[in-house]
């Protein structure tokens, strides 16, 4: 089975485990690094995930996956918390975003700069918009964006 299909049939799985135990599924990655494979899972929650949450899903997890059997090359299985810094990739984590500092990497300079820091205001299909630190609003289209995060500031 290709990288896709092992993707979407773990996040099926992931995605009922953790409406179960009141989790929210981020993201789902299948990754060869160097000679190893890797499937990584990161969940959140209200309150942050814990160590403890993460084994359970992991033990879960494991289960469901040696029953379906998708996996066929040997694999490392990683469940964790997104982090601080973790890219919002869809609507649902540019909605719970809203109102905070994010940044944001470009792929081609947007008024001399590649990185745009800002409180993200508004977000539509093609657009973000941001506020800067200058009360200036910055209209972003999607296609011309490479990342965005949340701005950890220390």
């Amino acid at each position: 089975m290709n990288r896709k299909g092992i993707i979407s049939i773990v996040k099926e799985i992931c995605e009922q485990l953790a409406d179960e135990l009141g989790y929210e599924l981020v993201d789902v990655e299948f990754l060869k690094e160097g000679s190893n494979y890797f499937l990584r899972v990161y969940l959140d929650k209200p309150g942050g995930i814990n160590l403890d949450d993460c084994q359970k899903v992991s033990q879960l997890l494991s289960d469901k996956l040696d029953e379906k059997d998708p996996i066929t090359t040997p694999y490392y299985l990683e469940v964790s918390s997104p982090g601080l810094d973790r890219p919002l990739k869809n609507d649902k984590d540019l909605k719970r975003n809203l109102g905070k500092e994010i940044e944001i990497k470009l792929y081609e300079p947007l008024k001399g700069k590649k990185i745009i820091e800002g409180i993200l205001e508004d977000y539509e299909e093609k657009t973000i918009v941001i506020r800067t630190e200058i009360n200036e609003i910055v209209t972003i289209p999607k296609e011309g964006i490479a990342l965005i995060k949340l701005a950890v500031k220390f």
